[in-house]
């Protein structure tokens, strides 16, 4: 992993190992708050924040915790960042901190980032670890646009609170705005990414393979 690619970085923290839909992690937060699409993007954007913040302080620090503290050490420094985005936000971004609410300190908990602290930046240098840390929270903010846009399409016929279709030509299904329509939208979008999973997969496999070089053949000595 020590000679991984920003490429790679980015092609596995946004789509490829991507938390949510790779590994479903974040649950709370992905169903809690994406009522709309503005919402999920406002928790997307924190959450990187911190995964940001976090990977670079874990990298920073990996070689002088020791192994068996090193969960509740990435822990308070999760903390200290959640409080900080929390604290920006409140002062700067204040109806979108009222929305979110509790959600914001419950960033603490979310494994996802846990997961990245101790699996990715306790390994890699600096600029690796906030690499992923940028890259894993677009694909947190991704996965989160796109269950809020779903949401709110199909629950008030809207985005980003603007009406997309004229008055009388569809009606809402209020059910995605509740939790159970949360879970409803959820499964379509994986069946989503993994159909577009097997359409990259299909094209990968039809491109020529690239020829390998042929070493040429060092002449047999000569018998004397």
């Amino acid at each position: 992993m020590s000679d991984i690619t920003t490429k790679q970085i980015f092609s596995q923290g946004v789509w490829d190992n991507n938390v949510v839909f790779a590994a479903l992690l974040g649950m709370c937060p992905l169903l809690g708050v994406t009522t709309t699409a503005m919402n999920g993007i406002g928790m997307g954007l924190a959450s990187t924040a911190v995964l940001l913040g976090a990977n670079v302080v874990v990298s920073l620090v990996r070689n002088y915790i020791p192994k068996d503290v090193r969960i509740p050490s990435y822990i308070v420094v999760i903390a200290s960042f959640v409080t900080i985005v929390d604290l920006t936000m409140n002062a700067w971004m204040h109806d979108m901190h009222k929305v979110l609410g509790l959600f914001i300190p419950l960033i603490v908990v979310n494994c996802a980032i846990l997961g990245r602290a101790e699996a990715f930046a306790s390994k890699q240098n600096v600029f690796k670890a906030a690499m992923d840390g940028i890259a894993s929270g677009l694909g947190f903010t991704l996965a989160l646009f796109l269950l809020g846009a779903a949401r709110e399409i199909f629950g008030a016929g809207q985005l980003f609170g603007v009406d997309l279709f004229p008055e009388g030509w569809f009606h809402p299904a209020l059910g995605f705005v509740l939790p159970p329509g949360a879970f409803i939208a959820l499964g379509f979008i994986l069946m989503w990414v993994k159909w577009v999973d097997k359409i990259r997969e299909e094209r990968a496999a039809k491109r020529p393979k690239p020829k390998e070089k042929k070493t040429p053949e060092e002449p047999a000595p000569e018998a004397a």
